[in-house]
């Protein structure tokens, strides 16, 4: 397959060849998704995975299967998207856990009634 990681060497080589098959296939040709539309879903998935070496090679792949840079910007924009959403989503959540309005709420009309003394 090429040249090889060294963060590879640390796994068995039986579970090595493993990935490596589980790669070939996710990225072999004929499937219902192009290899360029795989890459620009693997930029965005890198992305929200924090994997800068994945990131790197699959912009060069994408680029190889003829993604533009408008193309390439809009993967990022949907990785951007999710994240962001995700920080929602896990507001929402503390919000919904601690009843975080009400305790603002309170707080208000505690500073209010502290004000009138």
């Amino acid at each position: 397959m090429g040249k090889v990681l060294r963060s590879y060497e640390l796994l068995e080589e039986r579970m090595k060849d493993i990935y490596f098959d589980f790669y070939r296939e996710t990225y072999r040709e004929g499937t219902a998704l192009d290899n360029k539309t795989k890459e620009l879903i693997a930029i965005a998935a890198s992305l929200s995975a924090g994997c800068q070496n994945c990131l790197e090679g699959h912009l060069k792949k994408a680029m190889k299967y003829g993604a533009d840079g408008a193309e390439i910007r809009e993967a990022v924009a949907i990785a951007v998207g999710v994240a962001a959403a995700t920080i929602v989503d896990r507001s929402d959540l503390a919000n919904f856990e601690m009843n975080f309005n009400e305790l603002l709420k309170k707080a208000a009309g505690a500073e209010k009634a502290g004000s009138k003394t």
